[in-house]
């Protein structure tokens, strides 16, 4: 009987998160919607996506009950992106500060 309760309580919880994607499904939807500037949009659009992804990984991935050796390598990978994701805008921060050192340059012939 325990085991039946069990499976019960992990159906629901299933169907809970079921709901919470239906509802950041909607939010992505609405958000398109919205009157606001590109990188605002992104910034929402990318957030939402994270909350969806998170509740994947943890629930349909049963990610929420490993160890801790699986939150460090999830970290470490979360760290890879967020650095690989910033190499770009680093990239164009420093082609215009050389632009900028060429333009002052050829102005001071």
């Amino acid at each position: 009987m325990s085991e039946h309760v069990d499976i019960d309580k992990q159906v629901r919880i299933y169907f809970m998160v079921f709901g919470a994607l239906m509802v950041g499904t909607a939010a992505t939807v609405g958000a398109y919607y919205l009157e606001v500037s590109v990188p605002v949009a992104l910034t929402i659009g990318l957030f939402i996506a994270s909350v969806k992804a998170s509740l994947v990984a943890c629930f349909f991935m049963h990610l929420i009950d490993e160890k801790k050796i699986i939150y460090w390598t999830l970290a470490l990978t979360v760290a890879f992106f967020i650095a690989l994701m910033a190499l770009p805008i680093l990239t164009s921060v420093t082609d215009q500060v050389g632009d900028f050192a060429e333009v002052e340059a050829h102005e001071a012939h």
